[in-house]
This record gives structure tokens, sequence and C-alpha cells, in this order.
């Protein structure tokens, strides 16, 4: 199986001053980003993974879709508007966003044929049906009238469109159905057509009731019953037609922190307005009528580029809630339990006798909460402070930090209001922490707050010790569960003064300092791994065996990829392995025929980042909190941490890196076309899962 990404014809022609600046050797970042979409809807038509995994992978990736066209798709537009140039690809936004269209209509297609000729059927086959209109028999026909009756007409209130009812304002991604009408209403009025919202507060998905339905796990989508029932809203007119569409509308905060006395009242007044910023998208069902279609484009200020037509539900992503709702554990991934520490009840006697790793979710994340937690009430702890991009929303990390600083000690939270989609959850525990005498700062203006990073100071008789942790993942009970993450809990004291001083940074004005151990971005990461990359190749042009091996989520960074192929031109053998967007083209004869890229989709997200690097058989190996993406190593605060136990340093290669080059089941790998082909095991060759291996060790 492959995934061909479309050719980029019309790019600008190379750079004569420096040819690895050729355009033709890089990959949109868009477009890439598009095409881990098909990796992840591949998951849901792969038949060895459990049904409901299935049906939960392909509305991930409904998902996925929807976050692309309220940020990256968003953000073309802004580059088209302003009149930005093309990027290391060569591409025009105008070029970029046509082929953003081209591609994602391919990935639509594919995902209601997914659901439509595959899933479903193989649901209702397993016991699990979402029955659409047509099969609904007599007695559910009954029953969901008289629903939609009490539970979702009294609040509809659906809108004829005429001179004194101008087209209505469409919340984001919110379900609409536009209705054709015929006939005069009681003020005479002729009727054309109206609109109908779905308010957010009513469920997209009805469990029919099993004495009603005859099966314990019987579903209709919300968008079925009100096409079936719209005309109960107009009584006396005839409807013609009615017809799903919803909009994706620009998602992208954008707050000039120069210019705002307060960062947290600013961030307010933007979410009051985001559901309603500028269309990107409108998705439509596929027999609507043209003039109607023409009608909701002229409304929404979109071209026809922007349109997608579905052939199901418009909302498809909230059929997971199915996943959710039916109990059958042998449709499902099996369950498993994390490993736990053995002195967990003692946390700073535990890390005081040698550096614990942690591999999440094979390793429990209530480590890391235990040691909040122990630390809030430990009476030789005198300060807390930690960074929060992302967190649960009833956090036992809040929770701790609230019930520290009530018990006296020095608690400080830097808190990111600006991480995406998480702006409105981070204010109001922000709010909650300052209520409770938390220090609460918002970070560097400018420059996102990202990195992962939980500083404990506690006094043990006449001194004072630093104990640290750092991750590669947010301080956040549910994603620990479901994204591969690895964190690093130590007492180094020239760990502990590092991250010392980059608190001093976040909190006060403290001018740059020099780390010890630790590189961090936007100051000395960026340089350090291009440091990092030239090394190796100096090694490779000295005859010595040079080796880079890195595992990030996204690759975009013009620089670390220039550096990139020079290294592989020097000899150095590259392993690249890149869960997303990769805008390097391995494998092309001259530059990059060293470099080799996977991505591996498999039960668990992958976010762990790992920089590996052979330094001439004394390997250097990092865990950090950025990607190799321009924002990442540019513009935001990030923190890169040295594995320096010998024995952690080796698990962490082991597990992190080469458990994945070792994949030949869950992993895609990138040509110099552009093409993902799925990894399958040679004759003969064992196959090999990661994640499967690392969960067999739980």
């Amino acid at each position: 199986m492959n995934i061909a990404h479309p050719a980029l014809p019309d790019i600008a022609p190379p750079n004569e001053g420096d040819p690895l600046r050729d355009p033709a050797l890089y990959l949109n970042r868009e477009l890439s980003q598009l095409d881990f979409n098909f990796r992840v809807l591949a998951q849901a038509q792969d038949p060895q993974v459990p049904l409901l995994e299935r049906l939960r992978f392909l509305c991930i990736s409904c998902t996925n879709l929807d976050e692309f066209f309220e940020i990256r798709a968003a953000t073309v537009r802004h580059a088209q508007d302003f009149g930005l140039p093309p990027g290391p690809d060569g591409l025009s936004p105008a070029a970029i966003l046509n082929r953003i269209h081209d591609r994602a209509a391919q990935l639509v297609e594919q995902q209601y044929r997914c659901w439509n000729q595959v899933l479903r059927p193989a649901l209702t086959e397993a016991g699990v049906r979402v029955l659409g209109q047509r099969t609904w028999n007599a007695r559910q026909a009954r029953w969901l009238r008289a629903y939609f009756r009490k539970e979702i007409m009294p609040v509809l209130s659906p809108l004829g469109l005429d001179p004194s009812h101008p087209f209505p304002k469409i919340l984001n991604k919110s379900l609409n159905i536009v209705v054709v009408l015929k006939g005069k209403d009681a003020f005479g009025r002729a009727g054309h057509m109206a609109i109908v919202r779905a308010p957010r507060s009513l469920s997209r998905i009805i469990h029919l009731p099993q004495n009603v339905s005859g099966g314990e796990h019987d579903f209709v989508l919300l968008s079925s019953v009100l096409s079936a029932f719209v005309d109960e809203l107009f009584p006396g007119m005839e409807v013609k037609g009615a017809y799903q569409f919803r909009v994706t509308r620009d998602s992208e905060l954008v707050v000039d922190e120069e210019e705002v006395e307060n960062l947290a009242l600013a961030l307010r007044d933007e979410l009051a307005g985001r559901g309603y910023r500028p269309a990107v998208r409108l998705e439509i069902a596929q027999d609507c009528p043209k003039p109607i279609i023409r009608t909701l484009l002229q409304n929404f200020e979109l071209s026809e580029n922007a349109v997608y037509y579905i052939d199901g539900p418009v909302n498809l992503n909230r059929v997971t809630q199915v996943y959710d709702l039916v109990q059958r554990p042998e449709l499902k991934y099996p369950a498993f339990t994390p490993r736990t520490l053995r002195n967990a009840d003692e946390m700073f006697e535990t890390v005081g006798e040698g550096d614990v790793l942690l591999h999440h979710p094979f390793d429990a994340f209530t480590a890391v909460t235990d040691l909040v937690r122990q630390a809030a009430s430990d009476p030789d702890v005198l300060a807390i402070k930690q960074t929060l991009y992302r967190t649960a929303k009833d956090s036992v990390i809040v929770d701790s930090l609230v019930q520290a600083a009530r018990n006296g000690k020095d608690v400080t939270a830097v808190v990111e209001l600006r991480a995406r989609f998480d702006e409105e959850a981070n204010l109001a525990f922000a709010d909650r922490l300052q209520d409770a005498g938390v220090q609460v700062v918002y970070g560097v203006v400018g420059y996102k707050t990202h990195g992962k990073m939980l500083l404990i100071v506690r006094r043990e008789g006449r001194k004072l010790r630093r104990y640290v942790h750092l991750g590669t993942g947010n301080y956040h009970t549910g994603t620990a569960r479901a994204y591969t993450d690895l964190g690093l809990i130590t007492a180094d004291p020239d760990i502990g003064n590092d991250v010392h001083l980059l608190f001093q940074q976040l909190s006060g004005l403290a001018a740059g300092t020099k780390l010890k151990r630790l590189l961090q971005s936007p100051f000395t990461l960026h340089a350090g791994i291009l440091k990092r990359i030239e090394r190796e190749a100096k090694h490779a042009r000295a005859g010595k065996p040079a080796r880079i091996v890195a595992k990030v989520n996204a690759l975009n960074e013009p620089k670390v990829i220039r550096a990139l192929y020079a290294a592989s031109q020097a000899g150095v053998q590259i392993d690249l392995i890149v869960r997303g967007a990769c805008t390097l083209r391995p494998g092309v004869p001259g530059v990059s025929d060293n470099i080799r890229v996977r991505s591996i989709v498999g039960r668990f997200l992958e976010h762990s980042r790992v920089y590996w690097f052979a330094n001439d058989d004394e390997p250097e190996i990092y865990c950090a909190s950025a990607d190799w993406l321009e924002r990442n190593l540019l513009h935001r605060v990030e923190a890169a941490f040295p594995i320096l136990d010998p024995k952690l340093a080796e698990r962490v290669y082991r597990e992190a890196l080469q458990n994945y080059l070792d994949d030949n089941l869950n992993a895609w790998e990138l040509d110099a076309d552009g093409e993902y082909r799925k990894r399958v095991p040679a004759e003969g060759e064992q196959p090999h899962s990661a994640q499967a291996t690392l969960l067999a060790g739980v």
C-alpha cells in the first residue's frame, strides 16, 4: 500500500547560489500534513485493528482535517491575502490552496467510502447499528418523531430567509440544515429557503431504547432526525429538500501582545469571536442543488475550491461517541495497566538514589502527579515552579499546586494562555491558581512557552536540593494514556540549576544565561542541533562512523534540512522517525541518499522527541519538547535535556529509537517522490510492532 503525494510542478527555479536550496528538494508542509491523515485513515481500513478502534481512527482523521483547515489552511489564506512569497518548496499560497483542495477532496472521499462501505456494514454485523432514515421501521420512526417533538423541536429556531431575515451567523463547525420551501406562511410570505441550526446543546448521537429498537446498541444521528422531520418546523409549507451543511472557520487567534496591557483579557475578547471568524471550508450534502451552494458560498465569501461534497453526515467525527457508548471489550484494544514505581510513596528518596526515566503510557504518569502531590505536603519543600501548556480538565497537578500554595509554599506556574484550542481552559485554571495565591505568569511576549518543566526546591539538612521533572509531553493525565512520551525525574545539580535559570528567564527579566546541560529554544537549541549535525559530517569526512537518529512529530526547518542534506552528502547515515509533516525529501541521489524517513501510526499517538548523535562512539542523546519545526526552534521556549545515566540512555535508544526503526507492521516509509509506502515484513522476516513490543513489557 502506498499513499501518493501529488507531483509539485510550477515551483520556483533552483537557487543557483546554493544547490541545497533548490525548491525541488522540499516537500510542502501543508500537503505533507494532509498525508498524515491518510495514514491515520489507513488504520480505520485495517481489518487487523479492532472494529471500534477502526471507527475511532476514522473519526480522528476527520477531527484532524477540521483542525487542518482551522489552522493550516487558514494560515495559507493569510499568506495569500498579504502577498507573502513562496516558502522553501517554491509554491505560492494560491497554488498551495488549490492543491489542498484536490488532496483534501481525495481524503474526504476515502473517509466516507470507508464509513459507508466498510465500517458501517461491519458495525451492523457486529450488532452496533447506526441507522439511517431509510432503514427505520415503523416503531423506530414513531419513537424518533416523538423524540423530535419533545427533545429537539423546542430548542430549534428555524430562520426563513427574506429581506427582513438576512442570512444568519453560522457557528464554526456547527450542524446546519438548509431547507428549500414552497408555499406561503401565515403572513402570506412566499417561502423559498430557510436555515435550521442545531444548537450545541443537542446530542449528535441518539441511543435508541432497546425496547423500541430491539438492539442494545442502536443509534441514530441527529442530522438524520432533523432531515426526516424538518417539515414539522414549517407547517402549511411544502419542503422540497433539506440538505446538511457545515462551515469551518479560521480559528487561529491573533493577539498583538506588545500592544495589550493584559494578555488574559485580550484573549478572552478574542475567544468570544473565534466561532465567527472568516470561513475557510464549506461541507455540503452532495445532492444539494447548485443554486443553493452558490448562495452559501456568497454568504461565506468562499470560492469553489473551498467546497467539499459529503456522502453522509457532515459531522462524521461525532460518530466517535459510539465508541464511548458501546462497552464491548472484544471490539476494542485490550486494556493494560501501566508500570508503577516501586517506591512511589517516597519520590524524593527514590529520585535521590538515581534518575528515574518514564516512558508513557507504558509507565504510569502517577509518578509525576505523586511527585507534585508529595511536594505540596512535604514540610521541607520550600518552592515549586512548573510550566503548564495543556492539562486535564480536573487536573490533579493543578489541585496539588493549589494545595501547596495554601500550605505556605512559594508556588509559581508559567501558564501558556495561547495553547491552541485550550486557551479557555487555561484561562480558567490560571484564575483558580491565582485565587489560591500561586504566582501565575504568562511566559514571554512573542514566544509560546512549550517546554515541559517542573522544579521543586527542598531543604535537606543544611543544603537546598533541586528536584526536576522534564518531559516531551504535557502535564495531562489523559494524553499520558494515549500518547507516547518520555520524562526524566532527576536531582542532578547541573540540570537543576539550568532549569532554575530557565524559570528566572520566564518569570523575571533575567538576561540570557549559558546553560551547562540543557539546550534551550530560542537561544541554543537550534544552533546546538546544527552544531551536532555538522560534527557528524566532520566525522564522516574523516572516515569515522557517523550516524544520526531522530524522532520528532514534524520537520520543516530549512537550515536543519540543509544541514542534514550536507551531512548525507558527507556520508552520515541518518534515520528520521517523523510522525506527521516532513518537508525533507529522502533518497535523492547525491543529496539525501543516506537519509531514511519513516512514520509510525499505531494505537498510541507518537509524541516523544528524541535526538541521538553517534559522536565518534561517545553518543549524545537528548529528549525534548521541541519538534524540528521553525516555530519550535526559533519562536518558542523549549527545552532539550540530555539523558546522562548510561543505562537510561541505552534504554531510551533501545525503546524509542531502534525499536521504531525495526517496526515493519506500523511503519510508513517516505520516498524521494513524496509517496508514503506501508512497510510490510519481507519473506522470512519476523514481524515487529514497536508499540506492541513496549506493551508486552508492561
